[in-house]
């Protein structure tokens, strides 16, 4: 894949990230506007009612603050994701929110889990181990980028804060991770150099022997001498 239409600026990088805060601001408008509560439609762990959260949960929010804290970083890694990771990018959003709702499914406390930071953990957690693992200059140099932005993120995949859902941040980053590992062929990935070969190299077998070079001005063909003996009908 030519590298330098992979890494281009397009409307692409800026329409997905657009519409994706875009909808979930508007989906608590609605909440707002018409009295509406859309928790229920969060994931409730192990319960088959529960289980519609796996696909609603990443757009509903309890309050302003946990939409706003939630967009910001949504906004600039769904960026990272489209620009850097455009081959994948849609399938990393749609099949890694999936896993992600899914895991806080399996794992999660009796409680209703909602909101992106599923999303945004997954996303942190993809860009940064994709880059590591295919070890472009560019990509490890985004994945120093979002570590300094976003690294204090990774505390929060344990229970430290009452009231958030460190399952759903655990869930995001460990889809990240496993997504990373899943498409480290695909899209970017580092060039091996491949040394021109020389006449020197000639003088080496596939093991690395020596092997002596000899002209193909004295490389003789042997000669072949055929003797015929005649007998007459007496000597027989």
């Amino acid at each position: 894949m030519n590298q330098n239409k992979e890494f281009k600026i397009s409307n692409d990088v800026f329409a997905l990230p657009v519409v994706f805060v875009f909808f979930i601001w508007f989906v608590y408008w609605i909440e707002i506007k018409f009295g509406f509560n859309f928790n229920k439609f969060g994931v409730l762990p192990r319960t088959f009612s529960g289980f519609k959260g796996v696909f609603f949960t990443h757009f509903i929010h309890s309050d302003t603050k946990h939409l706003f804290n939630n967009s910001v970083p949504l906004f600039v890694l769904l960026m990272s994701l489209m620009y850097f990771y455009r081959s994948v990018a849609i399938k990393v959003l749609i099949y890694g929110g999936f896993l992600t709702g899914f895991l806080t499914w399996v794992i999660g406390r009796e409680s209703y889990h909602i909101g992106a930071s599923g999303i945004v953990y997954l996303l942190f957690s993809f860009v940064f181990f994709s880059g590591i693992i295919k070890s472009h200059y560019r990509l490890v140099a985004m994945s120093l980028i979002t570590i300094f932005l976003y690294g204090s993120m990774i505390w929060y995949v344990f229970p430290i804060k009452e009231g958030m859902s460190w399952e759903g941040h655990l869930s995001g980053f460990l889809s990240g991770i496993l997504f990373a590992i899943l498409y480290r062929k695909y899209g970017i990935v580092k060039e091996k150099y491949v040394f021109s070969k020389t006449d020197f190299d000639d003088r080496f077998d596939e093991n690395g022997n020596y092997v002596e070079h000899v002209p193909e001005e004295e490389i003789q063909t042997p000669l072949i001498t055929y003797r015929y003996i005649y007998k007459t009908e007496e000597e027989e």
